[in-house]
């Protein structure tokens, strides 16, 4: 496009080469950093940080036009290479153009509300055998690390979501190797100074080890259910993916994008879910009218029975708990679009090669679209509140064409965790703690979550 002069600057903080800014994020923190620039600049704003321009986008009507008004003019390109070369490669979280389109005709029958429902009972067995070992917890008032905690449910869905895998020594040693590439691909954007992969620091060794053996273990898998006749596949996400054939050239996934197709649901379907889950037991720790609501509903419509996919329809407030712990604490607080040609949002001028940085933490709180944004209110979410804001108010799973393919699975299964086990536990925080949340390539409690298993 030819850029009109006539066209405002894009406000922000102006310095050389956006020094300061580095300075300012690394004393601040990225959360901080942005509620100030926010409260300064407004709605959007410009960040330089060394050579790239970050602009920042809060704004419901802002979010429509980068993913849906003008979405073609915004892609994942540069910004997720460090998650595309470390983690998950090729997989749809990180593909583009003819590719991404493929993928995605392939596997969204998968994570439709209806398809996600296959995955019902695994989700309710994992949290049922979650439920025996805070049994023994709660009856000592033990301390737990609560994300840990939800970690070991979502994890062992997953895996047995995707491979069937029922080893429970299996479950924790790919979750660890996970998190190792996950903390490798985020410290590599955190510090620019991070020595080349090739040399041999303890860091870049254990990603390679980590990395060696998450593939090592997937193409075990992959080997042994290729061996197998289609007809005794088990009914897994694999299988599923293995036989999905493209409608309009039948052809199937290569064995290297059946790899990263799972490494990606591994990656992207628990630790964000762990998080989900998390936040909503520090949230209804934080506001016991709320959790008082949740106990009535569950003690009305379940009494003592484990809920089924019919008597979830009956607990509304439930999925309002975790839907406004999405709102208030969205574990992926912010996502990257890359700018492919110049254009125009608001009258501001929007530079190609700029890197569009959309904040769902901070548009989650925005006053004009949300009344008393910092209070915990579940009740937003009824169907008549949602019908009346703003379509981009609440964007905790992206938005657009690219919004996250495993939001259904994702609210099933943190419903289903948050109903079995809120019927039977109330866990506590610790005296006089406070939560530190902090933004990094994911929203982060850096001081942990220590809780108290209580029996209810």
């Amino acid at each position: 496009m030819v850029v009109d002069n006539a066209l405002k600057p894009l406000p922000g903080p102006k310095n050389f080469f956006g020094l300061k800014n580095l300075r300012d994020l690394s004393q601040e923190g990225m959360r901080d950093f942005i509620s100030h620039c926010w409260q300064e600049y407004g709605d959007i704003f410009e960040v330089q940080v060394g050579p790239k321009k970050l602009v920042m986008i809060i704004h419901p009507d802002h979010v429509r036009h980068i993913t849906l008004t003008n979405a073609q003019n915004y892609e994942k390109l540069e910004s997720y290479d460090p998650v595309r070369k470390y983690i998950i490669g090729d997989g749809i979280v990180t593909s583009t153009g003819d590719l991404w389109k493929r993928q995605r005709r392939l596997m969204s029958p998968f994570y439709t509300p209806r398809g996600v429902q296959e995955f019902a009972d695994i989700f309710l067995r994992d949290t049922l055998a979650m439920t025996e070992r805070w049994e023994s917890l709660a009856a000592n008032h033990s301390q737990v690390e609560m994300f840990d905690e939800m970690a070991l449910i979502t994890a062992s869905i997953v895996l047995k979501a995707i491979f069937s895998t029922e080893s429970d020594q299996d479950i924790l040693e790919v979750k660890e190797w996970v998190e190792t590439m996950i903390g490798f691909a985020g410290s590599g954007t955190s510090n620019p100074f991070r020595l080349p992969d090739w040399v041999p620091t303890e860091t870049n060794i254990n990603f390679r080890k980590a990395r060696n053996n998450v593939h090592e273990y997937i193409n075990k898998v992959l080997d042994a259910r290729l061996a197998m006749d289609e007809a005794e596949y088990p009914n897994d996400l694999l299988s599923k993916l293995i036989t999905a054939e493209d409608p309009e050239t039948g052809e199937r996934m290569s064995r290297d994008l059946l790899r990263d197709e799972a490494l990606t649901n591994f990656f992207a379907g628990y630790e964000t879910s762990a998080r989900s889950m998390s936040h909503a037991w520090y949230a209804l720790a934080q506001n016991p009218d709320v959790k008082a609501k949740l106990h009535e509903e569950l003690d009305r419509e379940l009494g003592d029975d484990i809920p089924t996919l019919e008597t979830l329809k009956r607990l509304p407030y439930t999925l309002r708990v975790i839907k406004e712990a999405l709102r208030l604490y969205p574990p992926a607080p912010m996502y990257a679009k890359d700018v492919i040609n110049d254009d125009v949002i608001d009258g501001y001028h929007i530079e190609k090669d700029s890197v569009m940085m959309l904040l769902p933490y901070f548009t989650h709180r925005h006053p004009d679209f949300w009344e008393d944004p910092l209070r915990f209110e579940p009740n937003r979410h009824a169907p008549e509140a949602e019908k009346a804001r703003h379509s981009q108010a609440y964007h905790p799973f992206a938005s657009g064409q690219r919004v996250c393919l495993g939001n259904h699975f994702s609210l099933l299964e943190t419903h289903i965790i948050l109903a079995i086990l809120a019927q039977r536990f109330d866990p506590q925080l610790l005296p006089d703690y406070q939560a530190n949340f902090v933004m990094e390539g994911l929203l982060e409690i850096s001081n942990g979550l220590p809780m108290i298993l209580e029996k209810r």
